[in-house]
């Protein structure tokens, strides 16, 4: 079978360096991200420059905490490969490590400046999610984040462009783009956040982000059944785990949200 149609990791050089395909794409969702919660925050009356301060950390410590619990679950093989511990260009960005971090990072520097946390994660909730739909096509270049073995056939009965499908043949068979149907999972929760979000009195304040919660979550769970490349905990997909405990916090703000009143 021919993989002539594949594509290059590397997006081109620069002063011999190369830029990998994966890093743009990753910068790239976060841009949208930065310039959706701007948009947002500017009329809640934030500050531009206290929303960059803390997006800056959160992206920071949001990096480090994906490439930390990639590894740390991963340890069997960086223990062995000290070196590769840094090299994220090649992927093993963990999306439940960043958005711990983040979350955290975020209600730190909330109180910090003396914020609302619940009405500044209703802003971030779509940017996040719209990232993640971005990212996840990082993913498809480094032809990662697959589902188990398909057929051609199926692929194409999906409608997928040959670029598509060719960059899904690895190593002699074709698989499952679990990128993609995370990524198209993600996007349509956007486009449903950012509706709910906009009918007056639909939502109470802190409920778009316990959605984006349950949202991911519940297709997280799905689609990690789906891959080859899961992190475990013994018999457990951690990925699942996180997930479930991302829905049921995310239901249960709701039910004592409305059940408060």
């Amino acid at each position: 079978m021919s993989t002539l149609l594949q594509i290059d990791s590397t997006a081109f050089r620069l002063f011999g360096w190369p830029v990998q395909w994966y890093g743009l794409i990753i910068g790239l969702g976060i841009v949208v991200a930065y310039w959706m919660v701007m948009r947002s925050t500017r009329k809640m009356g934030i500050s531009d420059e206290i929303m960059s301060d803390i997006i800056f950390w959160t992206v920071i410590i949001g990096f480090v905490g994906a490439r930390l619990y990639y590894v740390v679950f991963r340890w069997e093989y960086y223990g062995q490969h000290l070196d590769q511990i840094i090299q994220i260009w090649h992927g093993g960005l963990a999306i439940y490590g960043g958005m711990l971090a983040g979350a955290a990072t975020v209600i730190y520097m909330c109180r910090r400046y003396q914020l609302d946390v619940p009405a500044l994660l209703d802003c971030a909730a779509p940017a996040v999610l719209i990232a993640q739909a971005i990212g996840r096509w990082g993913n498809f270049i480094n032809q990662e984040a697959h589902g188990g073995e398909t057929t051609r056939a199926f692929l194409e009965s999906l409608f997928l462009p040959n670029w598509l499908i060719e960059q899904m043949y690895i190593d002699g068979a074709y698989y499952h783009p679990t990128f993609l149907y995370e990524s198209v999972w993600a996007f349509v929760g956007v486009t449903v956040l950012l509706i709910l979000r906009r009918l007056p009195r639909f939502l109470q304040k802190g409920e778009v982000a316990a959605l984006y919660l349950i949202w991911y979550g519940a297709g997280r769970i799905v689609i990690e059944g789906m891959r080859t490349d899961s992190l475990y905990l013994g018999p457990l997909r951690i990925s699942q785990v996180v997930s479930s405990i991302l829905v049921v916090v995310g239901i249960g703000y709701i039910i004592r949200k409305r059940g408060a009143k």
